[in-house]
């Protein structure tokens, strides 16, 4: 008995919060989660919609996006298509063009920065590099390359440490190597993470030049080895790599 009221107690928290969420225009994508996860649905919905309500922090507003994210990957994407719908602007279709990039729709994203870049007030040096990210996540690097030639030749005072990471990739991907170890060092000075010293271990490795890659392989493990934990855990996958080319 006691487990069939627990069950009855359960059925009937998932309904109130199915009509809650109906009502107040949260019944996608929570509503189909808690029809097929009774229960589980229900702390979900209390967790992402209902506790940030209540407290209304900034920090829960933060944690309301993160589990929304999990619990549908493509919301922002959708929200964001929405948005350029229904007022097409600059800053929609770059906000758009950035949710492209980071869940690999790289064709899209191409496609909206030659669009921003197509309009009279959309020759911003970022949309530029926007577009040469996109035109790497398709592995055209020799357009990316151009790409960014084309930035310098523009904006020659426009420099970023992600610009200087995207230009030694690119470089690297048309085969222009030694200009892609020096990009690479270039961007391992001020770049804030390890990636450019790890790729250019990576590429000094597959060049053939295993001591100087195994010297830089090493200074990246020491340093992190000497970092704080959570610097260490964002670190992670590139450490792995420095770890392999010091070991091997």
């Amino acid at each position: 008995m006691p487990i069939l009221h627990s069950g009855l107690l359960v059925i009937v928290l998932d309904i109130a919060l199915i009509v809650h969420a109906a009502r107040t225009g949260r019944f996608m994508p929570c509503g189909d989660i808690r029809l097929f996860l009774p229960g589980v649905g229900a702390l979900a919905y209390i967790v992402v919609e209902l506790v940030p309500e209540w407290f209304g922090s900034r920090g829960a507003r933060r944690a309301r996006g993160r589990f929304a994210s999990a619990l549908d990957p493509g919301r922002r994407y959708r929200d964001l298509q929405d948005q350029l719908a229904l007022v097409d602007t600059i800053a929609n279709r770059s906000a758009l063009a950035e949710e492209c990039l980071a869940l690999g729709k790289f064709d899209e994203a191409l496609a909206q920065y030659n669009a921003i870049l197509a309009k009279p007030l959309g020759d911003e040096p970022g949309f530029m590099l926007g577009k040469a990210r996109a035109q790497l996540g398709l592995n055209d690097a020799a357009g990316a390359v151009a790409t960014l030639d084309e930035l310098k030749r523009v904006s020659p005072n426009y420099e970023t440490p992600e610009g200087d990471l995207v230009r030694a990739i690119a470089l690297e991907g048309a085969g222009r190597n030694d200009e892609a170890l020096a990009s690479y060092a270039a961007a391992s000075q001020h770049f804030p993470g390890v990636e450019p010293s790890v790729r250019l271990a990576q590429l000094l490795k597959r060049l053939g030049r295993d001591g100087e890659a195994r010297a830089v392989a090493e200074d990246v493990v020491r340093s992190l080895r000497r970092a704080p934990a959570h610097v260490r855990a964002n670190e992670r996958r590139w450490l792995a790599s420095a770890e392999k080319i010091a070991g091997s």
